[in-house]
C-alpha cells in the first residue's frame, strides 16, 4: 500500500479491554457496505438500520432509544429543533382539506406555521380556549385531524386537561400531539395518557447548557413513525452526531438540574406573591394559575420556568431594572444553567380570550446559580420598580 492510500485508509486496531461509559460519537455521511450483494440490497435495511448518515448513526440511535424508553414509546425521530418536531408532524398527517387545532397559548412559531405555511396550502387551523377540557370536542368536525396540546403553555403557564382532550379526540379518531418540552419525560408522560405524539425541544433541558438545537418526536404507532420518517427523507432533514452526543451527556444529570430549579422556581414563585410590583404569578404549583388542579394531578412536580405580570405603570423603568441583573441573563429560550429573564408580548397572538392583564410579562427561567444571588438579583429588579407608587421626576414621561 503506497503512502497516499496510507494516508485515506485507516489501520484496524483492537478495541480488546476498552470500556467506556462515553457514547461513541460516530459522524458519517457515506455508510460503506461489506459486498456488492449488500449494497444492492440496502433499502430493506429501513429506518432502523443503517444506510447514510443523514438517516442516522449508532450515536443519534442510542439518544433516539434513551428518549424513547423514558417516554414508554416505541421509536422517537430525532430532528433539528422544538419547532422542527411540530412541523415534522403537521406535514406528515396533514393534507389539503384537514385540520389541526391548536391552543390559544402555544409557541408563537407554530401558530405562525399553521398561519403563513399550512393555510396558504389548503390545510385550515383553528385555535381554542386551552382550559376547554373535554369541550373541545365541539370543535371537532369531520376536517379535523390533529389536535396540539401545550402544557404548560408558553409563557402564560396555563395547565391542559390533556387526559381529556386526548379521550375527546379519540371518540371521533382524531390523533393528538403534545408539546412536552417544560414537563419533560421526568415530570409528565403524554403517550402514556394515549397521545400519539410527544415531542420535545432537547434544545432546553435535555441539552442543558443553552449550546445546542435539537427536538425529537416519540410514538407509540410504528405507521406514524414511518410517516414522519419519510417526510424527513424527502426534505433532506437530519441532525448532527456531535449535537446529539452533547444532548447525551446533557440527559445524564437532567433529573438532578430538573429537581434542583424546580424545588427553586416553587420557592421563588411563593416569595413574589409578596412584591408590590407584581401582579400576578403564573406557575403551575400555585393554586392561583390556571389549570393547576390539573398540574396537581398529572404532574410530578415543577420546572424551572414561570412568569409572572408586572402591575401597570413601571414600563418607563423596566429597562434600566433589567440592564441592572447581575445574575440573571436577559435571553429568550431556557433550559440551561443559567438563568434567564424575558420580556414576553402576549396580547396581540391571543384571539380566543382576550389577555385582560395590562402589565408586562416576564418569563422566569431558573438555573443553577446560587439561589439566595438569584434572589437578590430578582429582588433588586422588583424593587428598582417599586418607585412606582411616587411622583415621577420632572421631565419623565
Amino acid at each position: 500500500m503506497h503512502d497516499l492510500t496510507k494516508c485515506v485508509h485507516h489501520p484496524r486496531v483492537s478495541h480488546d479491554g476498552f470500556s467506556s461509559l462515553a457514547v461513541p460519537t460516530y459522524r458519517a455521511s457515506t455508510i460503506v457496505y461489506y459486498d456488492a450483494e449488500t449494497f444492492f440490497n440496502r433499502h430493506q435495511r429501513g429506518f432502523d438500520g443503517y444506510t447514510y448518515g443523514l438517516h442516522g448513526t449508532p450515536t443519534t440511535r442510542t439518544l433516539e432509544a434513551q428518549i424513547t424508553e423514558l417516554h414508554g414509546g416505541v421509536r422517537t425521530i430525532l430532528v433539528p429543533s422544538g419547532q422542527a418536531a411540530v412541523t415534522a408532524i403537521m406535514l406528515s398527517v396533514l393534507l389539503p382539506g384537514d385540520k389541526v387545532l391548536i391552543p390559544d397559548h402555544v409557541y408563537g412559531p407554530v401558530r405562525y406555521f399553521c398561519r403563513d405555511y399550512l393555510k396558504p396550502r389548503g390545510i385550515e387551523y383553528a385555535v381554542y380556549d386551552p382550559l376547554i377540557g373535554a369541550g373541545i370536542a365541539e370543535l371537532i368536525d369531520d376536517q379535523t385531524k390533529l389536535i396540539w396540546v401545550e402544557s404548560p403553555g408558553s409563557g402564560t403557564m396555563e395547565v391542559q386537561d390533556v387526559p381529556a382532550i386526548i379521550k375527546a379526540a379519540k371518540g371521533k379518531g382524531v390523533l393528538v400531539g403534545c408539546d412536552n418540552t417544560w414537563a419533560t419525560p421526568l415530570l409528565f408522560k403524554p403517550l402514556s395518557h394515549g397521545a400519539d405524539f410527544a415531542v420535545e425541544a432537547l434544545t432546553k433541558y435535555v441539552g442543558g447548557h443553552s449550546d445546542l438545537l435539537l427536538g425529537s418526536i416519540t410514538v407509540t404507532d410504528m405507521a406514524l413513525r414511518q410517516k414522519i420518517k419519510l417526510v424527513l427523507r424527502d426534505l433532506g432533514i437530519g441532525v448532527s452526531p456531535d449535537e446529539v452526543a452533547m444532548a447525551l451527556r446533557g440527559l445524564e444529570t437532567m433529573g438532578v438540574r430538573v429537581a434542583h430549579i424546580g424545588r427553586i422556581s416553587e420557592e421563588f414563585a411563593q416569595c413574589l406573591l409578596l412584591s408590590p410590583v407584581v401582579e400576578r404569578v403564573l406557575h403551575p404549583a400555585l393554586p392561583s394559575c390556571p389549570g393547576h388542579e390539573f398540574w396537581r394531578r398529572d404532574f410530578k412536580g415543577s420546572t424551572g420556568v414561570f412568569s409572572i405580570v408586572l402591575k401597570p405603570g413601571v414600563e418607563h423603568l423596566l429597562g434600566d431594572a433589567l440592564n441592572g441583573l447581575q445574575v440573571f441573563a436577559i435571553g429568550a429560550s431556557w433550559g440551561g444553567t443559567r438563568s434567564l429573564i424575558a420580556p414576553m408580548a402576549v396580547k396581540a397572538d391571543r384571539t380566543v380570550n382576550a389577555w385582560n392583564p395590562e402589565g408586562i410579562v416576564l418569563r422566569i427561567s431558573i438555573g443553577l446559580e446560587d439561589s439566595e444571588e438569584l434572589w437578590s438579583d430578582l429582588d433588586g429588579l422588583l424593587q428598582k420598580l417599586e418607585v412606582i407608587d411616587q411622583p415621577l421626576a420632572v421631565g419623565v414621561r
